[in-house]
């Protein structure tokens, strides 16, 4: 007996408006009619609806479906290769933007929530949401990320470029500090590693010694930490790195 027209709607998710109309213009004709002139639809109608919806769901026209479910050389399997591989390009590109998005929600979590034009204003060409995900992804489940988050969330476009003029002072200062010949255990370097900590416990998260220390080490073997502080100057990061631990010794 087939499948009512109803019967085939639930099944698929569409209305019935919808197989009307796909009947009317030839892309899937019922197999077969009831003693009442009924539309009744087998399991080949079923398969060509199956091959039609998939189509239109990567947004093909019917247009374009009828040509190519009936092209007289087709194969069946031939077909569901091509949809395979049409619904994971799609799935890649979905993954993708689903990247995009947990990008975007990241970056308000760690508390970016600037304008493009604020964003350049206080950033320049740096961009402040370039290690989010891997910040996530190696501190994530710590007391201090989920301090940090909290307090950044909060933070205005005028406290982050206090905070930038705050690194840019220490940075110049400490560049000044290792041209007179400081050395790393010295009492003026050590001040500047605790300065360098204070602004960590300010701005970010409660940063035991230990923890600074942990840092310490992070800027000389981690090579972006490294190119930063030594973009300040050559031999910045070993030198802070030292009177970190030293500073660390001291106050311990």
């Amino acid at each position: 007996m087939g499948y009512s027209v109803g019967q085939v709607a639930g099944f698929a998710g569409v209305t019935v408006r919808t197989l009307h109309h796909y009947d009317e213009i030839g892309l899937l004709s019922p197999s077969g009619r009831s003693g009442a002139g009924h539309r009744r639809y087998d399991d080949a109608d079923l398969d060509r609806l199956q091959r039609i919806l998939f189509y239109r769901e990567l947004g093909f026209p019917l247009e374009e479906v009828a040509v190519l479910l009936d092209d007289p050389e087709s194969d069946p399997r031939e077909h569901l290769r091509r949809q395979h591989a049409l619904l994971s390009e799609r799935i890649a590109r979905l993954q993708q933007m689903a990247a995009a998005v947990e990008h975007a929600m990241e970056a308000k979590k760690m508390g970016i929530n600037l304008t493009p034009e604020e964003k350049f204003e206080v950033f320049g060409d740096k961009d402040p949401e370039r290690y989010a995900e891997e910040a996530r992804q190696r501190w994530g489940g710590t007391e201090a990320y989920a301090q940090s988050q909290r307090r950044v969330a909060t933070y205005t476009k005028d406290d982050w470029k206090r905070i930038q003029d705050e690194v840019a002072d220490w940075s110049a200062r400490y560049a000044a500090l290792m041209e007179a010949g400081e050395p790393a255990d010295g009492e003026a370097a050590m001040d500047m590693a605790e300065e360098h900590r204070g602004h960590i416990v300010t701005w970010y998260y409660d940063c035991s010694y230990e923890m600074h220390t942990g840092l310490g080490e992070m800027y000389v073997a981690d090579e972006r930490f490294k190119e930063f502080y030594d973009s300040v100057r050559p031999g910045l990061a070993e030198h802070l790195r030292d009177s970190i631990t030293a500073n660390a010794v001291r106050k311990v």
